[in-house]
This record gives structure tokens, sequence and C-alpha cells, in this order.
């Protein structure tokens, strides 16, 4: 297993200042899950501190709990006001203070309704600048339904709540899996892609490969809507008649856009090392084949938006929750490619605003 670790975050940190170091906030998700475990499994190794500050939005007497649950030697440090955030600690920022009882494993609709407290509560922190970037923890979809919450995930939700065009893009080193459609029924998937949204869901992930990855030009594989691209029209007319003339449309207008290609086949046969990226048009025809090949290191990373938010690959795994067997290898990569995404944004933005500048050559000088 390759483990990633955040690109350049030494010299970032010289450059910000020992007190300036990313904030990373967390919204802790389904209590009665893994969530909580993985967090405090990930900062208790104090590397973790040495480029980053963890905000958890949630209760300091309740990470206590976790603490102690899972025997868990982690510097928990509570906080009312997110101006006395401590470098070098684990913050808790009290999003409530009564007393919550868990039952790790079970659906609890009270339970969801604190997941999306602390949701909620991170959101707005991080539209007010006052966290540089967010990881969430995994929810569970139905018990968060209520009226004033009424998303199928986060991605649904933090669309409404910050500029841009949200798109679900799963990230596992170099493979990288975009979808066209993601929380949507089967029945409803082909009347869903239209010429518009595959242009405005391709040029969302071309933009965020160059300013958020570094690829100056990606090379995007587009996977077929029906099984064997529709076979000239036998198995589906919307492979001919919506997204190869869209496609064709793209490449004229200068994108790398390649396919589409039959799914089937496509990650079998390895092809998928030749992309930058691979759109599939469905969530299982994306998240199966990748889940394979990255189930444990993946995360998922929120593109197209204003502001930066991760999660790791997995859900609310409540059939292990509360035993301590959980792996948190997944949630510390979505840390650190949040860390890594916001500091190739900044640099995007400096080069864009200053392309002379910043395109200076460093002086040559020979080993001695």
């Amino acid at each position: 297993m390759v483990t990633f670790v955040p690109q350049k975050y030494n010299d970032y940190n010289l450059k910000m200042g020992k007190s300036d170091k990313i904030i990373v906030g967390i919204s802790i998700g389904d209590l009665n899950g893994i969530g909580s475990e993985t967090v405090l499994k990930t900062f208790q190794d104090a590397r973790m501190l040495e480029f980053c500050t963890p905000v958890i939005f949630a209760s300091v007497k309740l990470m206590s709990f976790f603490k102690k649950t899972f025997s868990l030697d982690v510097p928990v440090y509570g906080i009312d006001s997110l101006d006395k955030i401590a470098h070098k600690k684990v913050n808790v920022f009290n999003v409530w203070k009564e007393q919550v009882d868990i039952n790790f494993g079970k659906e609890e609709k009270h339970i969801g309704a604190y997941a999306i407290k602390s949701l909620e509560a991170s959101v707005q922190a991080l539209k007010e600048g006052q966290i540089d970037v967010l990881v969430t923890a995994p929810i569970n979809k139905s018990n968060v339904q209520s009226e004033s919450f009424n998303f199928p995930g986060h991605t649904d939700y933090l669309a409404r709540e910050l500029e841009g065009e949200s798109l679900m893009l799963m990230v596992s080193n170099n493979l990288r899996v975009g979808l066209l459609t993601d929380h949507v029924a089967v029945k409803d998937i082909s009347a869903t892609i239209t010429r518009e949204l595959i242009e405005k869901k391709i040029n969302t992930i071309h933009k965020t490969l160059i300013q958020d990855f570094g690829i100056p030009r990606p090379k995007i594989a587009v996977l077929g809507i029906n099984p064997h691209i529709g076979d000239n029209g036998v198995i589906g007319k919307e492979d001919d008649e919506v997204l190869i003339p869209t496609l064709t449309n793209l490449r004229n207008n200068g994108k790398l856009v390649f396919g589409p290609y039959a799914a089937d086949s496509f990650f079998g046969s390895s092809n998928y090392k030749n992309f930058d990226v691979i759109i599939a048009s469905y969530h299982d025809q994306g998240l199966i084949p990748f889940k394979t090949l990255a189930f444990g290191t993946g995360v998922n990373f929120t593109a197209g938006l204003s502001k930066v938010r991760t999660s790791p690959d997995h859900g609310t795994a409540f059939d292990v929750a509360g035993k301590g067997v959980a792996d948190h290898e997944s949630f510390k990569q979505a840390v650190y490619t949040a860390i890594d995404i916001f500091q190739k944004r900044n640099e995007y933005e400096e080069i864009s605003e200053n392309p002379l500048q910043t395109n200076k050559r460093k002086p040559f000088s020979k080993k001695k």
C-alpha cells in the first residue's frame, strides 16, 4: 500500500509561520458509527499536528468518552469560540454541551440530528474562513433526513451552501474517478444525463485537475452510459444521441477528452492508467471499480466548489463500530488530500495573479 502525504507542507508552514498552520475542520458524522474512532486514531500520531491544526465540531465531553472507550492518547482541547484555537492540540469546538448516549452500531434518529449539527457548524466556519478545509466523517443517509435537511448526502448539501458546481471525485494516488451523476436512482440516470450536464461536469473536472492537482493538460476518459456504448442504438440511444456529440464538441474546443469507452472492460484492461481522470456515467459504474482498486486508501473530494472538502471512502460501518478495530487510513488520507489540494489551489491562484513573478527561474548551481 502506498501512503500519500501532503506535498511541500514543511515549506508551506515556514512561509505561513508556525502559528498559521492549515486549520482542518472536521464534522464528526454519525456518533454510533466509526467516525469518532477514525478521527482520534488519525491524530493520535503527534506528527499530524506538525503540519495542520484540527478542529472537531462536536463536544469535548463526548470526544473524551471516545478517547477512554478506545484507549487512545490524544490531546483533545475544548473550545467555545473559534478564536481560541490552540495549535499542537486537537481542538474540539463545543457545538453542544448536553450528554449524548452512544449505542454503537445502531441507527438512531436523534444521533443523525447531532451529525447535522456538527456538519452545519463546520460548514458555517468554512464559509466564514475560520477553518481552511473541511473533512467530513461518514453520516447515515437515512437518519439525517428531516424537514430542514433533505439531501441524499454531503455533496448535495455542500453544493447548496458553497459557491461553484459540485462534482464527486474519488482520489487514490494517481487514480481519479469522477461522476456525471452521483446519488441518483438507476431508473432516472438516462434522463438526468443531458448535453448541458456533461459539458458542465467535464468543464468542472478539467478546471479542478489544473488548479487543484497541478495537471496543465489533463487527459479525461469518459465511460459510456449503456452497456457496450449502446451497440449503435441496439441497447439504448443515449450514447449516440447525447454523449458522443457532446464529447466531440468538447474535443473541438481543445479539451483532451477521450471515449466513450465500454465500462465493462475499461478497468480490467488497465486502460484507466493512461488517463488523469475517468468520468463514469453513474455512481456504481465508477465507485465499484474504484473501491475494488483502492478501498481503504481512497478519498472522496467534492470538486468544483469554492472551498475544499474531502471525506474517507467508506460509510459508518455499523458492523464494526465500537469494537476498536476500525481502519483510519482512509480518513488520514482525506486529511492529507485536503491539505495538498488547499496548497495547490493557493499556488495556482498566485501563479494566475502574478505569472511573470512566479515563473522566474531559480539560479543554477553546480554540486561541489
